[in-house]
């Protein structure tokens, strides 16, 4: 069903009976979350799957290659998780770009934030879905997010966030052109990066949008143990009110 912004609300209906069985094979994980409960997260079983039988992965631009990243848990994606749970939420609309799984608007989700995920991956809403509905967690705002295409309804909002997504040489300009369209005058956009040498380049791009930066270094490991290298980008601008201009 579709809101009235005309985005996708995910809830925990799984496919259709009829569905074909689909190619490619997956696992179930718990994914633990700092300060927080862990997450049952359904992923894909590994960086060799592949199903795209109807090509809607080759339209909007996902190469086979590229075609499992979406459905992997990265450690990046768990380092926003973390900060998601503690970070102030308030009445904010929030944004999750390239959300893969969407671990970080679970997260968010779960403490009743406004939260949209967006992924421009054909299977990204069906995998939500089905995670939203291992953790018991109710519908969420989904919808289609093509950061060089035009998404008319997706509308403003005035905290963005994501996590390793800086990973293409053309991902900083599209993305600091998605990320102009879609900020409210006074938005913070948070990225997670595992020290991405395409970071500069945002920066930039971000900077001639009248985005501020503050860098913090992250160091500390994952749930696991796991070592994790990385930084956390946010970037903040705000509006001049009309007192302030006199």
């Amino acid at each position: 069903m579709s809101d009235s912004a005309g985005m996708v609300a995910t809830g925990n209906a799984l496919p259709p009976q009829d569905d074909p069985v689909p190619a490619y094979e997956v696992k179930f994980q718990r994914i633990g979350v700092a300060g927080a409960a862990g997450l049952q997260i359904r992923s894909l079983l590994d960086r060799q799957q592949y199903d795209d039988p109807l090509g809607e992965a080759e339209a909007a631009g996902i190469s086979p290659a590229c075609w499992p990243l979406f459905g992997q848990v990265w450690p990046s994606a768990q380092k926003l998780a973390d900060l998601m749970q503690s970070w102030e939420i308030g009445e904010r609309r929030v944004l999750e770009i390239g959300c893969g799984l969407g671990l970080a608007s679970l997260v968010i989700h779960r403490r009743l934030g406004n939260v949209t995920a967006s992924d421009c991956h054909p299977l990204a809403g069906r995998f939500l879905a089905e995670n939203l509905a291992l953790n018991g967690l109710p519908p969420m705002k989904y919808a289609v997010g093509n950061w060089a295409g035009s998404n008319p309804a997706l509308g403003e909002f005035d905290l963005i966030i994501g996590s390793d997504i800086l990973y293409e040489r053309d991902h900083p300009q599209q993305l600091a052109g998605f990320i102009q369209l879609h900020a409210a005058p006074s938005c913070e956009v948070l990225v997670i990066d595992p020290n991405r040498s395409n970071r500069a380049a945002f920066n930039r791009h971000l900077a001639a949008c009248g985005f501020t930066l503050e860098e913090t270094p992250i160091d500390a490991p994952l749930d696991d143990g796991s070592a994790y290298r990385g930084r956390l980008l946010r970037y903040r601008r705000r509006s001049v009110t009309s007192d302030e201009l006199m």
